[in-house]
């Protein structure tokens, strides 16, 4: 079928054709357009009431180069280095974790919570930077530090804060290290954290274990909280009083992720479900 390309509606069959069974339905029709987006640069109208256009043999030859790479496993957001979250571009790459819907829903939670919040907001684990930029737009009085231990996190995050016209802060450092904050104080935390157990490998997508960051994702099953437990542990200099935490979590973890809260003195402690009726939010106040 690769040879019978010429239009842009046939690049539409022949991804559709490529795709189908090894994605569903809905998510091979998105992927189709977000490809035909990236290749030709035009937008969803002109190509589809462009269908008929004939198209250049290098524009075919990246088809096929791309579809061969979407077989394989690899993430559509890391063939065009892009995706959007919460309205922002969020550039990703190799080593940079890919954003998801559920985070999000997370940022929704605390903007509609925080309007008018005028303090700092402390993103740890910033990945590409999503959280923190998002925040950035939508809580324009807030100031934002985010940190990450990852060089290629942190850049990947300063890139996407340029292209977003935003300031942020950024920090290189592990927050399970004493004074890794940078002395910041905040009024809110928040984190998506690894939070995965390695015995959940076998329950992942292939296009995750083969492309994305383990170390964005995995933690070891005799130690699943170890990231909340270190956030949790600078929170006590970090947190201003009456500062809010928000976490990303495991569904598997919820009764465990509450007791730590409350281990550390947090209160109005909550779980929160995400659009799938998953437990996927905890929330709480610290005492002052």
């Amino acid at each position: 079928m690769a040879g019978n390309l010429r239009t842009i509606k046939d690049i539409r069959n022949y991804l559709s054709g490529e795709l189908s069974g090894i994605y569903p339905e809905g998510e091979v029709k998105s992927i189709t357009g977000i490809i035909l987006e990236y290749i030709f640069k035009k937008d969803k109208l002109y190509l589809l009431s462009g269908g008929d256009e004939e198209i250049s043999p290098d524009r075919i030859k990246s088809v096929i180069r791309i579809s061969g790479e979407l077989k394989r496993g690899k993430p559509v957001q890391y063939i065009t280095g892009e995706t959007v979250f919460y309205g922002c571009r969020i550039m990703v790459g190799e080593g940079v974790l890919i954003p998801r819907p559920e985070t999000e829903e997370l940022v929704d939670l605390i903007i509609k919570e925080n309007r008018g919040y005028r303090g700092n907001i402390l993103d740890i684990g910033t990945g590409s930077g999503c959280i923190a930029i998002a925040l950035a737009v939508n809580l324009p009085g807030s100031a934002v530090i985010a940190m990450d231990i990852s060089g290629k996190a942190v850049d990947k995050a300063a890139e996407n804060a340029r292209i977003n016209n935003v300031k942020i802060r950024l920090l290189k450092g592990d927050i399970r290290e004493k004074a890794a904050a940078g002395g910041e104080k905040a009024g809110i935390i928040v984190s998506n954290p690894p939070y995965v157990r390695n015995s959940e490998k076998k329950e992942m997508h292939k296009n995750i274990l083969d492309f994305e960051p383990p170390e964005a994702l995995f933690v070891p099953d005799n130690d699943p909280l170890l990231f909340y437990h270190a956030i949790l542990e600078a929170a006590e200099n970090i947190l201003l009083p009456s500062g809010i935490v928000y976490f990303e979590i495991n569904e598997a973890m919820v009764e465990h992720v509450s007791v730590l809260l409350e281990s550390y003195g947090f209160s109005g402690v909550k779980i929160l479900k995400d659009i799938n009726n998953k437990d996927r939010f905890a929330k709480g106040n610290k005492n002052g």
